[in-house]
């Protein structure tokens, strides 16, 4: 089968990031290029970055960095800017994060970070409850909101000199809402805009500002924001990407490797309990119910899609399936997860499996953000508009075609991002099903 080149503008100029958020995760993000810019580190766990992809047939042996063969822009024209309802900058906010070790990480990089002064945030605590802060834009109505929004990247892009912009919510989660009457069509979203409807949070209206600027927006929380159809139909509208939600970097991303595995081997499920200690501002709001209950269905819907429980209702139509979020100051971003697994087998005899996962939260979404960075930006200069599920490999609850389930499965995943690599670049995609094939 032969396959053609995908046409994809060139990654020249700057490239402006703007984060929602300049806590734990969007200040170790931005540290951690910064000092790879400069060869103080290595970016492990970006597979922009370090990964690889096999290409042609196997007796070929081609193996290339991603990062050699895609059109990815470089780590030296990211410009990086946020909101935040606190004033900290990039370098207050690591210090007090406490992820990244002063001297040897903060430090040498420090006077760059002194210069990412967070812009006023558009930020209400009716949505995110246990934070305050006093960086905090006001108008009369939320329309009036994503317009200063608008007004912030259209003056970002201009002082910064950026050719391109990509927008990522790295911020708090927000109180769980249900998609409703002012999501359902752009037009209604605009009226419920002006009408202050409570359906309409922040990181909607941020969203609504990035898509209006044409700039594609990336949700790393499990906020509603533009998964619904008015946001898709304004991605649609503009052609541009959006992706989301909610990063995939601890917990679930185990259950993402094991829920699979007792599927591949029919192995049945009685009970899954996960819970998560961990101290930092992320753990603080999740101790307020509503902003948990946001984070609880995204990881909820892990095991039902994994398993398929409809096509084995023997070994997964009773399952046990328990979440819960601790916050305990002390552990600061060293998270902590606990899984409690109650399998069985030939004959149903019963097994357990118990995984202590003591990990740090912003290292292991930091190198996620960077990638959803690059890749979406390749995907907005490849003309791919809307929904982009083949980046569900970084998220704990992927935006799909309401037509399909989502694919939970990290190396189905894996193997529908490389394929898209691969079609962009006019190579065959692997299917796996042959001995001519490399397999990653």
């Amino acid at each position: 089968m032969e396959t053609s080149k995908h046409h994809i503008e060139p990654a020249a100029g700057r490239l402006g990031v703007l984060t929602v958020g300049l806590g734990a995760v969007a200040s170790t993000a931005i540290a951690g290029v910064e000092l790879i810019k400069r060869g103080l580190a290595e970016p492990v766990g970006s597979l922009s970055q370090m990964g690889t992809i096999d290409l042609g047939k196997r007796t070929e042996d081609r193996v290339s960095l991603i990062r050699d063969i895609v059109p990815l822009a470089g780590l030296d024209d990211l410009v990086f800017g946020a909101w935040d309802p606190i004033s900290d900058t990039a370098y207050d906010a690591a210090l007090k994060c406490g992820v990244l070790d002063q001297y040897n990480h903060i430090e040498p990089i420090g006077a760059v970070l002194k210069e990412i002064e967070p812009m006023p945030a558009v930020f209400d605590q009716n949505y995110v409850r246990r934070l305050d802060g006093d960086n905090v834009k006001s108008a009369a109505t939320k329309r009036e909101l994503a317009e200063a929004i608008r007004e912030d990247i259209r003056d970002f892009k201009a002082t910064r000199s950026c050719d391109r912009m990509v927008m990522i919510w790295c911020a708090s989660t927000e109180i769980f809402i249900e998609p409703g009457p002012a999501h359902q069509d752009l037009a209604a979203f605009e009226a419920a805009m002006d009408a202050n409807d409570e359906a309409i949070p922040p990181s909607m209206l941020y969203a609504y500002a990035a898509l209006s600027e044409g700039v594609p927006f990336i949700n790393g929380a499990p906020n509603l924001t533009v998964d619904m159809p008015a946001m898709v139909e304004l991605a649609d509208r503009a052609g541009l990407p959006i992706c989301g939600k909610d990063f995939k970097s601890g917990q679930t991303l185990l259950k993402t490797v094991l829920a699979p595995m007792l599927n591949a081997r029919l192995l049945g499920l009685r009970g899954w309990y996960s819970t998560n200690i961990l101290g930092n501002r992320d753990g603080e709001v999740l101790a307020d119910r509503d902003s948990f209950r946001s984070k609880e269905v995204s990881k909820l819907g892990v095991l039902e899609h994994s398993l398929r429980p409809d096509l084995y209702p023997q070994l997964y139509g009773n399952v046990h399936h328990q979440v819960h979020i601790n916050y305990y100051p002390p552990s600061g971003d060293n998270k902590e997860g606990w899984d409690n697994i109650d399998i069985f087998g030939w004959l149903g005899y019963p097994m357990q499996i118990k995984v202590n996962f003591l990990c740090r939260d912003s290292i292991l979404a930091a190198p996620l953000v960077l990638d959803l960075i690059l890749l979406t930006d390749l995907a907005h200069r490849a003309g791919l508009t809307g929904v982009q599920e083949w980046l569900s490999f970084y998220f704990k609850s992927p935006q799909h075609a309401q037509s399909a389930y989502p694919e939970h499965d990290l190396f189905v995943q894996q193997t529908n991002l490389k394929n898209m690599l691969r079609r962009l670049m006019g190579e065959e995609p692997v299917t796996h099903s042959g001995s001519d094939h490399h397999e990653d």
